[in-house]
């Protein structure tokens, strides 16, 4: 069983930067991987990016490619969103998910873990 705790969001203004992190209890084997979606009210999770907790590869959404990195401390069972040039359609409810496989997926559905989610609000 995995729990995840997101922290990190908050206001900024258009072309800021903000970090997110995500502590991972019940220590995730190397067997699993880790990302970050986002939602608005009313709509379906988007993924963000995400990383395999054995080898480190990355996958990212074509929105945030560029301005966006997902890492993890695997000592630290913590994985983060930095966020750079941040724009007004980055507001989002972030959350951090978990899924029991290598491999990264970019639907919401293949992950069975989710935090409470954090809210970044970038302003123009």
């Amino acid at each position: 069983q995995v729990q995840l705790v997101e922290s990190g969001g908050g206001l900024v203004q258009a072309g800021g930067s903000l970090n997110l992190s995500c502590a991972a209890s019940g220590r995730p084997s190397s067997g699993y991987t880790m990302a970050w979606f986002r939602q608005a009210p009313g709509k379906e999770r988007e993924f963000v990016a995400g990383i395999s907790w054995s080898d480190g590869k990355t996958v990212y959404a074509d929105s945030v490619k560029g301005r966006f990195t997902i890492s993890r401390d695997n000592a630290k069972n913590m994985v983060y969103l930095q966020m750079n040039s941040l724009r007004p359609e980055d507001t989002y409810v972030y959350y951090c998910g978990a899924r029991r496989d290598r491999i990264v997926v970019s639907r919401s559905t293949g992950y069975g873990y989710w935090g409470q989610g954090t809210q970044v609000t970038v302003s123009s």
